[in-house]
């Protein structure tokens, strides 16, 4: 009996050793295990994928990311990153053509990347605004600024006015750099003082987004206003190399001055002969137009011309006073200060920034008084009648048409009384073919 047992155990061995040389031969080989081993060498030897910030490849770099807290200064933000006060020196001293340190902001973010093996830093990177950034080399102090990538979309928005052009617009979440815009194309068309209930717009622009955030509008490609009953587009066209907005009917907007030396604001006192001044305390003309504003609203030279004059004097508290031509002088006061390098002399263009609303001089509270001459004699400047630019050439009206028939057709897409901003840019259902 044991014998038989001693013979069995010896075949099963036998058979096992058999098998498993031949499962260790090529002809028998585990190609699942195969294919696992080569997987594991290729992950094993792979390079790490490589990773960029601001440009930069920070594979393998320590990020550090923060928030400038008030008065803290380049200084203060590098020390604990061991960099030495004479790189922070002279980096502060390079950046002034690039970006000057001194105006680095609270509240702005910045990020700092050191190597893996060492706490000194070696990039510093701020954030003046969300658009762009600005790159602090450490090691090599080179500095330089960038625009972080960007993506432009039209937007397409219309409404009903019921107090105010500016609540109208805000409401639908147009910024005041785009009301500033169209105040200014429709300022010599449209008395935005004195708006009905029930007037309407309508606007297509472009809009610039940064990580999903608008950072600016801009760009007014077409508009359109209704007062009292009264339909105006505004079309742009490029005529003699320059691009301007003309009506339907092929007038100029655009004239020798701006409607308004401030961006859209309100107007406080009008040119009245009769006045009852409010510091003097009697009646005496008043030859200007005041226009409410805060302290520190930029004031905007309402055409090209020369500076005559620009100082203070009790009254007018610090002014400017500007000749446009042979026919027009415009004069600004109460200034709280006059616009740096404005002084006799200096020749300023339309819409340049002269100075910042104040209460200098005889002023019970900041605004502006606006005075305007023609011919040397002071006039009614919200009465006066500025000739525009020339029309559309007879030559142009063919391809003028063309563009007019394009903007209408847009322009007529967008309803006024939908809160949809996009609504031009949704597929015409008309188009749309059925299967």
């Amino acid at each position: 009996m044991k014998k038989k047992w001693i013979g069995i155990a010896a075949i099963l061995l036998t058979v096992s050793a058999i098998t498993l040389f031949q499962f260790d031969s090529p002809l028998f080989r585990n190609p699942f295990k195969e294919s696992n081993e080569a997987l594991i060498d290729t992950l094993s030897t792979a390079p790490e994928k490589e990773v960029f910030l601001y440009g930069i490849n920070v594979t393998g770099l320590n990020i550090v990311e923060g928030t400038v807290s008030k008065n803290q200064t380049l200084a203060t933000i590098l020390s604990p990153f061991n960099v030495p006060y004479q790189i922070i020196d002279e980096i502060a001293k390079k950046s002034k053509e690039v970006f000057d340190v001194r105006w680095i902001a609270a509240n702005k973010k910045f990020t700092v990347i050191t190597p893996t093996n060492s706490s000194k830093a070696q990039f510093f990177i701020y954030e003046p605004n969300p658009a762009e950034y600005v790159v602090f080399n450490l090691d090599s102090v080179d500095i330089y600024k960038a625009e972080k990538p960007a993506e432009i979309r039209k937007r397409e928005i219309g409404g009903r006015i019921e107090s105010s052009l500016y609540n109208a617009m805000v409401d639908k979440g147009i910024s005041p750099e785009l009301i500033d815009e169209f105040a200014d194309l429709y300022g010599w068309s449209v008395d935005f003082q004195s708006l009905q209930k029930g007037d309407l717009y309508k606007v297509v622009f472009e809009e610039k987004l940064v990580e999903g955030n608008v950072v600016s509008v801009s760009n007014i490609q077409f508009a359109y206003f209704e007062h009292k009953g009264e339909a105006l587009h505004a079309i742009p066209f490029e005529q003699n190399g320059q691009i301007s907005f003309f009506d339907q009917n092929g007038n100029s907007f655009k004239k020798a001055f701006l409607r308004d030396p401030l961006k859209y604001t309100r107007i406080s006192s009008r040119y009245n002969l009769n006045r009852f001044h409010p510091v003097q305390k009697r009646y005496k003309a008043h030859l200007g137009t005041d226009y409410a504003a805060p302290t520190g609203t930029e004031i905007r030279s309402v055409g090209d011309g020369t500076v005559v004059e620009a100082r203070y004097t009790s009254a007018n508290g610090n002014y400017v006073k500007i000749k446009h031509n042979g026919t027009y002088t415009t004069q600004y006061l109460h200034m709280s200060k006059i616009g740096k390098g404005i002084k006799a002399g200096t020749r300023v263009r339309q819409g340049q920034v002269i100075g910042f609303v104040g209460s200098t001089g005889l002023a019970t509270g900041p605004h502006l008084c606006f005075r305007f001459w023609k011919n040397g004699k002071q006039e009614d400047w919200l009465k006066e009648k500025i000739p525009p630019s020339e029309p559309v050439s007879k030559s142009n009206l063919a391809a003028f048409n063309l563009k007019k028939e394009e903007a209408l057709k847009l322009l007529a897409k967008i309803n006024p009384d939908v809160d949809d901003r996009l609504i031009a840019s949704q597929p015409d259902q008309e188009s749309k073919g059925t299967e």
